[in-house]
């Protein structure tokens, strides 16, 4: 604004010297002072004489300092003894602004003593040099933010309109961020030599604050439905309710979230009439009134697939979502999840319908026919009873469908094309399949040998029959580990330590090779293992391990057992099902128990206690963004025959079963470039097992163990060992089983649910509920008597291996009361601690 009152200023100056006498410009009888310093006295002409201003003899530049005055002069654009008027002196003033080098210009006639002559002159004041330019106190948005928004140069002078031009869009970035109370200020500081330095200071003051939201014209859907939907909520008791508004997030609300809302419960004509935002500056409060017209909720009318040829129509109907069946099972998690208003039987949903037709052209793409188009059409008209409907279409245009030419692999420096393409279901030859795609980027993604997330594979055109070539881009990470260390312990603990190597991606060629090796006087384990995923370039995978183990856990009247055994295993696929596998294993262990205290052999296993066994297995694995899946499935089976005509001094059978099944609730985050989405899942687990005859001295690693999360079969908000076929043994600890061999059950089952937050691919948290229980043999199971227990946990994988804290309450656990002697019912916390293995 003073920048523009000094122009106008100058301008009336201009018109006051110059006034039109007979078409010429008389002299200025008071002619305006400089800025700087007064004007001298004019001479007065003679009465009879012509105006001497209207044609000056020389036109001066007075106040420069940096700027030359052939410069000025230019700027001008004034010629000495020509005629000039008001508008063409009101130009010269504008131009010399207009140069951006004055803050001020005032001008004057200077009449000769004799009247006869006058020289115009010009005074100005030169704007200041910019020298530096710098911001404080600045928190919520980056300092170099804010700069991005300062369009001044520096070396410049220094003009005030781009320094108020740079304080609006300063604001308007607190503005967005919900900050209208931030205050910014540009305080100038002149130096020595005259130049000025400028720095903005912000007083951020604290985010807006919704109080309250008001709806005014919704009839159908109350103000609490609405405010669910919208990310702009009023600030509640409670201290994560605070109510901040975001700029972004609001428009948001009124473009999508709220007409989404109505839209699913058959608003298609829902418009968002006014909004405003009331702002108590002085309390930092905000309030918002909005006001909607809901229109007329649409119901389902007649529907139709017209053009279609490569399904039929009986086939793209069961992707029609309004035919009365029922939600599914991630439908009903939703709901449960995010409540609402429920539709009554008919109504239209634009959610469903807009769902519906993305099925319909992921079916079309799976078949290759990555370039039809299904157009849903959404008809209003007036069906029975005055009642609104849309009468509903899919019209399709199939096109040709196209093949796959190529497919590539891209950036990766070690791990061999050999070992990467093993990974796909989508081949060249093959008709397009937008399915197959997606399942190979996500089993590359799953081999852990790149950074995550994989970019999407790359899809171009190759010729004029829409064929297309693939391309599958990766970065190598680092992988493999060499640990080492050792440490020395009191009370005759002695001397420890522990090497371990592991290569998952030996030679480049996905093979897996590891040593690990724990020592010290009360534990000595040694495995040694290595894996070929292809043997001879093969979809026959196999493997191959040795080990010998001295258990850290007693177990009471055997002590602590060493086993020392070795097993092979063959892989085989299954014709038709590319994500199982069939497994042929041989293994043989001998074992032996040590009491702690002497270290002399104890109880039945002394010596020759030998088993061989030939194992059989099935797996179906499809489960997604391993080691933390957030999709997808696994179904293990397996059946172990131990001794009889294989030898050996124990005879029996073991079968176990697993299955695991997630399914993701909705996704988050991921919107910056190398970010990883964060997904919400739900995940439901069960386990079982059962050993029909005796293990006998097998019983600690082939029968099963219940508790804890390290040594059996977990179950947590329990000790290990401390579910046993006789119930709970409130006497178990993390490293003694007391019950003995009666700790242990030829039978068990567990179950777990689970809501699950996958950060990344390295980080997971979650809340679960576990269930289960051990029986002394297969016949006695019964699904209705369960252990239960429930908490929070969090897992993260490390070079050391994944590692995992999960803190649970034990609903079901028991004590010895120390004065009767009887059981009774103390349900706790229990803090576990994983190493090495995930749930």
């Amino acid at each position: 604004m003073r920048f523009a009152s000094l122009r106008r200023s100058a301008v009336v100056a201009a018109t006051a010297v110059l006034s039109m006498t007979s078409a010429r410009l008389a002299p200025a009888q008071n002619p305006v002072p400089p800025p700087s310093q007064p004007a001298a006295p004019a001479a007065q002409p003679p009465a009879d004489q012509p105006g001497v201003c209207a044609r000056p003899d020389s036109i001066v530049v007075r106040g420069l300092k940096r700027v030359t005055e052939a410069s000025a002069l230019g700027d001008l654009g004034l010629a000495p003894s020509t005629e000039l008027n008001a508008v063409q002196l009101q130009g010269a003033i504008r131009r010399l602004y207009g140069s951006g080098q004055f803050e001020d210009v005032r001008v004057a006639c200077e009449p000769a003593p004799s009247g006869q002559r006058a020289t115009l002159a010009f005074y100005v004041k030169e704007r200041p040099v910019l020298d530096a330019v710098s911001v404080s106190g600045v928190k919520v948005i980056s300092e170099g933010g804010v700069r991005d928004k300062i369009d001044v140069l520096i070396g410049s002078p220094l003009d005030p309109a781009k320094v108020a031009r740079a304080v609006e869009r300063i604001d308007s970035s607190y503005q967005a961020k919900g900050f209208y109370l931030a205050r910014i200020k540009p305080e100038s500081t002149l130096t020595t030599d005259g130049h000025i330095r400028l720095n903005f200071h912000i007083d951020e003051g604290r985010r807006l604050a919704i109080s309250g939201v008001r709806i005014n014209g919704n009839t159908r859907l109350s103000d609490k439905e609405v405010v669910t939907a919208m990310k702009t909520k009023p600030e509640g008791f409670w201290w994560w309710r605070k109510g901040s508004f975001d700029d972004e997030k609001y428009a948001g609300d009124l473009s999508e979230r709220i007409p989404t809302l109505y839209a699913q419960h058959g608003f298609i004509d829902f418009t968002v009439v006014k909004d405003t935002l009331v702002i108590d500056r002085e309390r930092g409060k905000a309030f918002i009134d909005l006001t909607v017209s809901e229109g007329p909720q649409y119901k389902v009318g007649t529907f139709e697939v017209v053009d279609n040829h490569r399904f039929p129509t009986e086939d793209l109907q069961r992707y029609y979502p309004f035919n009365g069946e029922g939600p599914t099972l991630t439908q009903r998690a939703m709901g449960l999840l995010k409540g609402g208003a429920k539709n009554e039987k008919g109504v239209f949903d634009r959610s469903q319908w807009e769902s519906a037709t993305e099925k319909v052209q992921t079916a079309y793409r799976n078949e290759g026919y990555i370039y039809a188009q299904i157009q849903p059409v959404v008809q209003r008209t007036v069906g029975p009873d005055s009642q609104p409907v849309v009468n509903l279409r899919w019209q399709i245009d199939e096109r040709q469908p196209a093949i796959v030419n190529r497919v590539d692999i891209a950036g990766n420096d070690y791990t061999s094309d050999e070992c990467i393409r093993r990974q796909l279901v989508i081949l060249p030859g093959a008709v397009f399949n937008q399915d197959r795609l997606l399942r190979s980027w996500q089993s590359i993604g799953n081999l852990g040998f790149f950074e995550t997330p994989l970019p999407f594979p790359d899809t171009h055109t190759v010729n004029d029959n829409g064929d297309i070539d693939v391309t599958f881009r990766v970065k190598e990470k680092r992988t493999g580990s060499i640990n080492f260390g050792a440490s020395m312990g009191g009370a005759g603990v002695g001397v420890g330590g522990f090497i371990g190597l592991d290569q998952p991606n030996l030679f480049g060629l996905c093979k897996r090779g590891s040593l690990n090796w724990n020592f010290g006087r009360f534990i000595n384990d040694f495995n040694l293992t290595y894996s070929d995923p292809a043997i001879l370039k093969s979809r026959v995978s196999g493997s191959i391990t040795a080990y010998r183990s001295e258990s850290r856990y007693n177990i009471q009247g055997f002590g602590q057992n060493t086993r020392t055994g070795a097993s092979t295993r063959v892989g085989l696929p299954v014709p038709g099902s590319y994500f199982s596998t069939l497994g042929i294993t041989y293994g043989a262990e001998a074992t032996s128990f040590r009491d702690v205290q002497s270290g002399a052999f104890v109880g039945q296993c002394t010596a020759n206690c030998f088993r061989s066994d030939l194992g059989l297995d099935f797996t179906h694995d499809t489960r997604i963004d391993l080691p933390f899946p957030s999709a997808g499935g696994m179904q293990s089976l397996t059946a172990d025959f131990v001794g009889g005509p294989l030898g050996g001094t124990v005879s029996y059978q073991r079968y176990t079963a697993d299955f695991r099944a997630y399914t993701p609730l909705f996704e988050f985050g991921g919107g910056v470039p190398g970010a990883q989405s964060k997904k919400v899942l739900l995940g439901l687990s069960m386990k079982a097992g059962a050993v029909f005859g005796d293990p006998g001295p097998f019983f600690q690693y082939q029968s099963f163990a219940l508790g804890g999360v390290q040594f059996g079969q977990p179950l947590r908000g329990y000790p290990e060992f401390s579910i046993t076929p006789r119930g709970f043994d409130p006497r178990a600890d993390n490293f003694n089983a007391f019950s003995g061999r009666a700790a242990f059950g030829n039978a068990y089952f567990t179950m777990t649910a689970e809501l699950g937050l996958r950060l990344n691919s390295q980080l997971y948290v979650d809340a679960f509920y576990d269930a289960g229980n051990n029986y002394d043999r297969p016949r006695d199971f019964n699904p209705t008597r369960l252990f239960r227990g429930a908490g929070i946990g969090g897992s993260i994988v490390t070079p050391l291996g994944p590692l995992g804290l999960d803190w649970a309450y034990g609903f079901d656990r028991l004590s010895l009361d120390p004065i009767t002697g009887k059981l009774r019912p103390d349900p706790k916390w229990q803090l576990h601690f994983k190493l090495g293995q995930l749930f």
